[in-house]
């Protein structure tokens, strides 16, 4: 949408709900105007957007959550600018404890005025239908576990104790349940059976979703399938975990630095300081979870001695000279950070969520440089 002026320019505050929308306006000599309530559809959207577009030049912003982007996408398609913010980021009156949909809409329009306001990146509908897939095999991967230990405490409420050496939930342990395991009463012996289904339907949902994943891969631009083969060159990074952080980063170049893309994970420590006084503490956790989870996780084979396994030899194979170089200093230098952490007696938790934090910064470097010599 073309635009008159700055000084025509109204910004417009969006507080969306499933069903409804508040409308606010901030103008451009102060005032704010309650615009009401509009339903959350295709058709009274349009009639917005028409109302809007009769009195000058807008632009629209809405806070990230649960409604995702569909309104970002439908106010694209009729040529609007949208921005959609950070809610934890938004300025909030420490005071103010009246919270309606109205104040919430004309909050907006006057911090997005201001320029008070974090826009987050929109991922394309490409990215975001990947980041779906692989966030239904986290759930799936959640619902196993879930599932795995109500099975095993159901059988150790009975007395029933697996055979020695038989340890982690393998297809060894699932078939001896199945077979070994065997009650007298039939309501236990039912409930055996449903427990052992959930935990087989799980499995089974889980390969399937893998099995999407990689067909998703397949059919994925140049430059993401570049990426994904890119990234499981770093030690405890394999495919899934690959896809992963490609569908929650989205383009790495848009952190100017590796420390913009920490912070974007939430790994980077708290801080409360004052005067002379420094105080650092835990992470903020304030950032995507998706990423820092699938992170720290790669980060525990770090305390490992650095030595190329066969797998890891293999995922190298074809691979940038410049990457697996990026890849070897990475496994070295992790590894020694892991060590010294250890030795000077901080806690593996700590220690790994300090390695993984690194971690992200060898990924940044590969991600960027795939994608710069991807568009040379």
């Amino acid at each position: 949408m073309k635009k008159s002026s700055t000084k025509a320019m109204r910004y417009v505050g969006l507080d969306v709900h499933a069903q409804t929308i508040a409308v606010a306006v901030a103008e451009a000599d102060g005032e704010v105007r309650w615009l009401g309530t509009v339903l959350n559809r295709e058709a009274s959207i349009a009639k917005l957007v028409k109302r809007l577009n009769a009195e000058g030049a807008w632009e629209a912003c809405y806070e990230a959550g649960p409604t995702g982007y569909a309104l970002y996408w439908e106010l694209a398609r009729q040529g609007i600018v949208c921005t959609v913010i950070a809610p934890t980021l938004a300025p909030t009156k420490a005071g103010d404890r009246v919270k309606t949909d109205r104040r919430d809409a004309e909050r907006l329009a006057r911090s997005f005025r201001a320029g008070d306001l974090t826009a987050v990146c929109v991922p394309d509908p490409a990215q975001e239908a990947l980041r779906d897939l692989v966030r239904a095999r986290e759930a799936a991967k959640q619902d196993q576990l879930r599932a795995r230990h109500r099975l095993g405490k159901f059988l150790l409420r009975q007395g029933i104790r697996l055979p020695e050496g038989m340890q982690g939930w393998t297809n060894k342990r699932l078939e001896w349940i199945k077979t070994k395991v065997k009650f007298e009463d039939r309501a236990q012996q039912w409930v055996l059976e449903d427990y052992v289904n959930e935990v087989e339907h799980c499995g089974q949902r889980i390969a399937r979703l893998e099995g999407f994943i990689d067909e998703a891969v397949e059919k994925a631009p140049e430059t993401m399938k570049a990426i994904v083969a890119a990234l499981q060159s770093l030690r405890g990074i394999a495919k899934i975990s690959a896809v992963t952080i490609v569908s929650e980063v989205g383009q790495f170049s848009r952190f100017a630095t590796a420390r913009q893309l920490m912070g974007y994970s939430g790994a980077v420590p708290s801080e409360h300081s004052s005067g002379e006084r420094t105080q650092r503490g835990h992470i903020t956790r304030t950032g995507n979870a998706h990423l820092r989870r699938i992170i720290t996780e790669a980060a525990w084979t770090q305390r490992f001695s650095p030595v190329l396994s066969k797998h890891l030899k293999a995922r190298q194979m074809d691979l940038d000279p410049e990457i697996i170089e990026i890849s070897s200093k990475a496994m070295h230098r992790l590894h020694s950070r892991y060590q010294k952490l250890i030795a000077k007696g901080k806690t593996k938790q700590q220690v790994v969520t300090a390695v993984g934090r690194e971690l992200l910064g060898f990924v940044w470097a590969i991600g960027v440089m795939v994608e710069r010599k991807s568009a040379a």
